[in-house]
């Protein structure tokens, strides 16, 4: 299927390794030009080296944090304009809540739920213009199915996932704006091993033992992949997906249990 989006701009936050740089692989394989963001410039080099070896597209890569103000101006200044946003930022540490302090909420606020917004309030207007745009929003299986130990996750998740209820529902959906979130269930990645790390740790199970204990509960019987997580992300930028928004949809292997 041709996506129809050859050409566009993306920008596509922690997209170094991981979910993030699953969506930026399936959207440059499309032929769309991405702008990269990561704080670890090494390994965002490492990757911008991959994804400019996919295709024809260009890849621009910008090094920095994107929960603050100078890597957010950083990233949107090096896309020339921006058709589709990729919201990502890594998740906050899992623990125990009555370890956590307003510091450690506020973190997590700013990484995950006001940093997507911020990113979304400086593009979306222009998306409206130009009568076509797509925000994905990479947030977590857990807005629906909460995970213990990583409260500091689900609190804000679940706030950009209530916000983003209204806005995609307002003006801008007669526009050509689609707003939505992609939930991953277990991928294989670094922060699925350290939310299993944890879960060991938590439990005085050994590690083996946790990760069978998750993978056995997932219908699929297996961990998902970065590949098709983006490739479910790059659909939800198609022209084909312009009737697709204020979603959630969630991608874990049929391992959430209920019905809707």
């Amino acid at each position: 299927m041709n996506l129809g989006i050859g050409g566009k701009w993306a920008l596509v936050c922690a997209a170094s390794k991981g979910l993030g740089k699953g969506c930026a692989a399936a959207l440059v394989k499309e032929g769309v030009n991405v702008v990269v963001t990561a704080r670890g410039a090494e390994a965002l080099e490492a990757t911008a080296a991959e994804l400019r070896a996919l295709g024809s597209a260009e890849v621009r890569a910008v090094a920095g944090d994107i929960t603050t103000a100078e890597g957010r101006a950083a990233a949107l200044a090096a896309c020339p304009q921006v058709d589709i946003l990729v919201n990502n930022a890594g998740g906050p540490p899992p623990g125990d809540f009555r370890d956590w302090d307003r510091e450690a909420w506020i973190k997590a606020l700013d990484a995950n739920m006001l940093t997507p917004i911020e990113l979304i309030r400086s593009t979306v207007d222009a998306m409206a213009a130009r009568g076509y745009g797509r925000v994905v929003n990479i947030t977590s299986g857990a807005v629906k199915a909460p995970i213990d130990v990583l409260g500091l996750s689900n609190g804000a998740r679940s706030g950009l996932t209530g916000f983003i209820a209204g806005l995609a529902r307002s003006a801008i959906a007669a526009r050509g704006v689609t707003i939505n979130g992609l939930l991953p269930g277990a991928f294989d990645t670094d922060r699925l091993r350290v939310t299993f790390a944890a879960g060991a740790k938590k439990s005085g199970r050994d590690l083996e033992s946790v990760v069978n204990a998750r993978r056995v509960g997932i219908p699929a019987q297996r961990f998902g992949s970065i590949e098709e997580f983006g490739a479910v992300c790059a659909f939800m930028c198609s022209l084909q997906a312009g009737y697709l928004t204020g979603q959630n949809v969630l991608l874990d292997g049929g391992a959430y249990p209920g019905a809707y």
